[in-house]
């Protein structure tokens, strides 16, 4: 959406890895934001990323940063222990926070980070680029139009692999920092896309189990969903997956909406299949088609500002990030627990509110303590 507004003045914490993705998008979006600031502890580390990226200023400690500028948004990519704290302290500074997943470690740091939202007005932003392709904002418009009929059998299934040398990385696998394994860490991204179409879940039924890898989190975890709209669904998330493969399937009354592609996808991935005598909604799926649009953070981003622009709520906002964080708990919860868990259920001070593990993994820790 063209604008005539100054550039928005954005900074980036951290400038670790995903940073990349965060300061090529902002690059590509050059006539509407402009990068003027980045946080590092590894100064070395931020000055070879700011000199890439042409930044003009470069700190140490992110409150040195917010207390010197003016900032439309600030986005946070740390590891995910730091993200919730971080956050916090940019919505003091008065500045909207774009958070990578997870937003927090928890559901009860998820709601101190609605108390700080509501006692400054700012907002935290998670990313969840996946959302924000051509083909998925067209499916949940044609999904909430009733165009498809009701939502009956949905499948999400992120089949990655990674070997145990990937957890030689001190901080990875570990609950403490990463919050979890691949429910966590990898497949949230697939499991959000399938929320933002079918809605409120409502009762989860899980597995997950430490099979093969190093690690102390989980290395695949298995559930059953049923949805409040009535919808059935599956859910999978391995790192044990050699042929590697990101896929979702939503079977609804009127047609079925596939996806298949792994950390990316373009309207290739896509197949849409009308059920016999619907064959008119094949039409309704081609309008609209950006063959040459890859989702990704750049599709969020501008969407961000684009909403800034009409006087909307930018995405995605800090309730749904919960929504899809509380999915994960309770695939947790359900899975060390045994039992089926219900939305809602884990409150108060249940352990699974706490900590993703809930102190329940029923296997041994192997990984060293972090010094």
């Amino acid at each position: 959406m063209p604008s005539s507004r100054p550039p928005y003045r954005v900074a980036i914490i951290g400038t670790g890895g995903i940073a990349h993705a965060h300061a090529e998008a902002l690059t590509e979006l050059s006539g509407r934001a402009r990068l003027v600031a980045v946080a590092d502890v590894d100064r070395t580390r931020a000055a070879a990323f700011a000199d890439r990226f042409s930044v003009p200023q470069i700190f140490s400690d992110p409150k040195d940063l917010l207390e010197s500028d003016e900032f439309d948004l600030v986005h946070i990519c740390t590891p995910p222990q730091t993200h919730a704290p971080l956050a916090s302290l940019v919505m003091q500074a008065g500045v909207t926070a774009l958070v990578e997943k997870p937003t927090a470690l928890s559901l009860r740091e998820m709601d101190r980070l609605a108390a700080v939202q509501e006692q400054t007005g700012s907002r935290v932003l998670t990313v969840f680029q996946h959302r924000y392709g051509a083909a998925a904002v067209r499916l949940r418009r044609l999904a909430a139009s009733g165009a498809l009929g009701r939502p009956l059998v949905a499948t999400c299934e992120t089949l990655w692999y990674r070997p145990d040398e990937y957890f030689d990385v001190p901080w990875r696998g570990r609950w403490d920092v990463e919050g979890g394994g691949p429910t966590m860490g990898h497949g949230i991204h697939q499991f959000d896309l399938m929320l933002s179409v079918l809605g409120p879940w409502s009762r989860i039924t899980a597995l997950a189990d430490r099979q093969a890898r190093p690690t102390d989190t989980e290395d695949v975890s298995v559930a059953a969903v049923r949805f409040e709209g009535g919808a059935l669904a599956t859910v999978v998330n391995s790192l044990l997956s050699p042929r590697e493969t990101s896929r979702l399937r939503f079977d609804f009354e009127y047609a079925t909406v596939e996806l298949e592609h792994l950390y990316g996808y373009r309207e290739e991935h896509w197949r849409f299949t009308p059920a016999p005598g619907h064959e008119e909604l094949a039409v309704l799926w081609a309008d609209g088609h950006e063959p040459d649009v890859t989702s990704g953070h750049r599709a969020q981003i501008e969407a961000v500002f684009d909403a800034w622009e009409t006087g909307q709520e930018p995405g995605v906002s800090l309730s749904e990030a919960r929504r899809t964080l509380e999915f994960a708990a309770a695939t947790y919860a359900s899975a060390f627990r045994g039992v089926p868990v219900a939305a809602g259920e884990l409150s108060g001070d249940d352990p699974f509110t706490l900590s993703m593990d809930g102190g329940a993994v029923p296997w041994e820790p192997v990984k060293e303590t972090l010094v």
